[in-house]
């Protein structure tokens, strides 16, 4: 501990390459983030541009320079728990890559930072902190957040709290999350319902199976309209956001000789972020009338808004293609106060939580080129 407190000190207006280096060394495991937020805090306080706040671990760092536009830039600060082997690592072009988790090796065709937390996402935090350190007289003021525990229960939700005791730092025309996304735009959100349905039956001996009622037999039918079922295709801002219906788990059962009185249908609703989470149970429950759905989870989408002037240019200024995000993240945080959203940061979303995390270097350096030219162009 004390090897790591002596590391704790960030120098933010370095190579954002030697930053992502230093962020990865702090471990910041979820519920354990306060070793990185002081680091962060601290190096915030130093630059006289910015009014930083405390709320828990997570650390919000604005400007005000009365400027037209108030964008959000925001990135989680924690992590998933370790698999092993997981200190920073640069692997670069023609060098032997890490042996790691069951001796499998990896191509390495780009150079390459290893380390937890690497891709999903210090790599993006050290894009997000170099720049509240360094532009100091953008064109757009700006609100960091640096926030604790993404990765968890969302009652934990850095973000959410922060709502809860100041919403008007959530006022704001547009929003980036600094989440991987292959330094590529990836707009708005997926909303994500998940529900249960339980069928019930009577119990009897196998034997005397006329005696009972097979509560697993009845599935059978709600099974059937989740596999005839066409998902949706709903554009929103010339994007094609493909909804999406599964069966996720299914249980019941009771012994080897015994008709099962009992079985539980898990389901999971994608749905576009036209949708409301209520107009999403509501489609549900007319999908599935006659059966009683109970809802487990619900968090809706975010709208992309392309429109909005702060978006067009963002896109104008990057020159990147811009995806649907097909999944969910905090820009449907953003959109409970009506704030436009993308996703755009360094990283491979596929390899978030992997054994071999990594993020690609240049992604570093290349989301940080385009959010300095978007954030101090006219």
């Amino acid at each position: 501990m004390e090897n790591q407190k002596a590391r704790a000190v960030l120098n933010l207006e370095g190579d954002i390459l030697d930053l992502t280096e230093s962020l990865i060394a702090i471990s910041s495991v979820s519920h354990n983030e306060e070793l990185l937020a002081n680091a962060i805090e601290t190096a915030l306080k130093d630059y006289q541009h910015l009014k930083v706040e405390r709320f828990g671990n997570s650390i919000v760092a604005s400007t005000n320079f009365n400027r037209a536009e108030r964008v959000i830039l925001a990135g989680h600060i924690d992590t998933v728990p370790s698999s092993g082997n997981d200190s920073p690592l640069r692997i670069l072009k023609g060098q032997t890559p890490p042996v790691r988790d069951n001796n499998q090796g990896l191509e390495v065709s780009e150079d390459r930072l290893y380390g937890l937390g690497s891709c999903d996402m210090k790599g993006g935090l050290a894009v997000g902190l170099k720049l509240a350190a360094t532009l100091q007289n953008s064109n757009r003021d700006v609100t960091f957040m640096f926030y604790e525990a993404e990765e968890v229960e969302s009652i934990h939700n850095g973000l959410y709290k922060i709502a809860q005791q100041q919403p008007e730092l959530f006022s704001a025309d547009f929003a980036v999350l600094l989440e991987p996304s292959n330094a590529q735009i990836e707009a708005g959100c997926q909303g994500t319902l998940r529900f249960n349905i339980a069928l019930c039956g009577l119990r009897a001996h196998t034997a005397r199976a006329w005696m009972g009622d097979n509560a697993i037999h009845k599935a059978a039918e709600v099974l059937t309209i989740l596999a005839s079922y066409v998902p949706d295709v709903v554009d929103v801002d010339g994007l094609k956001y493909r909804e999406g219906l599964q069966c996720i788990g299914i249980s019941g059962g009771v012994a080897g000789n015994v008709v099962p009185d009992e079985s539980l249908i898990s389901i999971n609703y994608r749905y576009a972020p036209t949708t409301s989470p209520a107009q999403a149970v509501l489609r549900m429950e007319q999908l599935f009338a006659g059966y009683e759905i109970e809802v487990v989870d619900n968090a809706g989408g975010a709208l992309p808004g392309l429109t909005q002037s702060a978006a067009k240019a963002f896109i104008e200024v990057s020159g990147k293609s811009v995806q649907p995000k097909f999944g969910w993240t905090d820009v449907a945080r953003m959109a409970e106060f009506s704030i436009p959203a993308v996703n755009f940061g360094p990283g491979d979303p596929s390899l978030a939580h992997a054994p071999n995390e990594y993020v690609v270097i240049e992604h570093l350096y290349e989301c940080e080129r385009v959010l300095t030219s978007w954030l101090t162009s006219s």
